[in-house]
């Protein structure tokens, strides 16, 4: 058996005494990514057997697990972990810093449990009186563990399986540090394809209508054909309030689909994206301008972009961790993490809940705080001109409200941009 998990990520033994936690974890990750209670007790007490220690011991767990996920590090937790009250600081952990929270429960039959305490020369525990309990208490634990938020529990529950079973660590969606290059970083669309058309022309790609697929099956529409050793990234918001969505889709879907760049999600892709899944989404805001120009388009069509708008990516870590993009801007301390939270902030960045003089949601400033070395790109709020503040900058320049279309190429960073035909959606506050 083998278990994907995320390179990123807090994993939480859970077992009875002599179930071998210890021995599970040092046969399958590195010394410094295990944090043990019976270490701990060591420590403040110089007995890990010795019970008294366990809130001091358990004190250093929770700390050197935060210090661990605040700097991104893989991380286990050997103990028994069989109450709520011991995992509920561990799963506040995970939350705090981003990280998935997962399980694996050691669940050998009572049998060879009996038999490990009995020959334990580091343990002396009355079977009855420790063991037992902890063994129903680990029948009850393993029904309620979904419930509590850990996002995969893993229960092994024979010596056979815990004996041969490997772990795979897997990179998060938005780890792509090792894609470096020249990317040309492109804003809002909005349904502006004559506009995209004469952005991509005045940054030298050429584009050709085609009919192919790639080797996964996937539809291209268009032969993109690239300056040498430049890519496109998209900042999502691709669709609504323009002349032609479902030809920027294609245009971008093809992009994606034959490697030649890469597209993060915008609010208004999420928003089509739930309506294509049946979801009761309200028709405002333009996606009523993309649901009739897609009235025409063929089903295949309509499953393909909900393909494709399932599988992008919230945020995306680049070039060494140099280059971070997302719709809508991304503070430092959520850089290559993983969590309902980010994804929000990648979409719809951070509001007060208010609304201005305009109706608009009133927006906090993330980016005048920010002292990250990466360099964050991102659209969403439209303005009259990308403005770059700190090492952060907002190329949304309001193509589809008469505006301009920009693009930002990396690592030059050289503003490339074109003028909108006309304006396509009156804007309710002044660029």
């Amino acid at each position: 058996m083998t278990l994907n998990i995320p390179e990123f990520s807090l994993l939480i033994l859970i077992g009875v005494s002599s179930a071998g936690k210890s021995s599970f974890a040092h046969k399958h990750f590195l010394p410094t990514e295990i944090v043990s209670s019976d270490y701990y007790r060591a420590v403040v007490a110089d007995d890990e057997n010795d019970q008294e220690a366990s809130a001091d011991a358990f004190g250093l767990v929770h700390s050197v697990v935060e210090k661990r996920l605040k700097r991104r590090l893989f991380t286990v937790v050997d103990a028994t972990n069989l109450l709520p009250y011991s995992r509920k600081p561990l799963l506040e952990l995970a939350k705090k810093y981003h990280t998935k929270p997962l399980v694996v429960v050691l669940h050998p039959p009572e049998e060879v449990l009996r038999q490990r305490n009995e020959t334990r020369p580091d343990r002396h525990f009355a079977y009855e009186d420790v063991i037992a309990p902890q063994y129903i208490n680990l029948l009850k634990t393993i029904q309620k563990l979904p419930e509590e938020g850990f996002k995969k529990v893993f229960v092994l529950d024979s010596t056979e399986t815990i004996e041969e079973v490997q772990f795979c660590r897997q990179k998060l969606t938005c780890n792509r540090k090792e894609e470096t290059g020249n990317f040309d970083i492109i804003g809002d669309v909005h349904g502006c394809f004559t506009e995209l058309k004469l952005l991509l022309a005045k940054l030298g790609y050429e584009i050709t209508p085609m009919q192919s697929q790639n080797e996964q099956g996937q539809p291209i529409y268009y032969d993109v054909n690239c300056p040498e050793g430049h890519r496109l990234i998209f900042l999502g918001d691709l669709t609504d309030r323009g002349e032609n969505s479902p030809e920027v889709l294609r245009l971008v879907m093809s992009v994606v689909h034959s490697g030649k760049g890469l597209c993060v999600m915008g609010n208004h892709d999420f928003k089509l994206l739930q309506k294509l899944g049946g979801k009761a989404v309200k028709a405002s805001h333009g996606l009523e301008t993309t649901l009739a120009q897609l009235e025409n388009e063929t089903p295949e069509f309509l499953a393909a972009v909900k393909d494709f708008l399932e599988t992008m990516g919230i945020h995306y870590v680049l070039d060494e961790g140099n280059l971070v993009v997302a719709h809508a801007g991304l503070r430092e301390e959520m850089h290559n993490r993983s969590s309902g939270t980010i994804r929000s902030f990648c979409l719809y960045g951070e509001t007060t809940g208010e609304k201005d003089e305009y109706g608009l949601p009133v927006r906090l400033n993330w980016a005048a705080d920010y002292k990250g070395k990466a360099m964050v790109v991102y659209g969403h709020t439209p303005q009259a001109e990308a403005k770059w503040q700190h090492h952060t900058i907002n190329i949304d320049t309001g193509c589809v409200f008469g505006g301009m279309l920009t693009a930002l190429r990396y690592p030059s960073k050289k503003l490339v941009a074109v003028k909108a035909k006309k304006v396509y959606y009156a804007h309710a506050k002044p660029l």
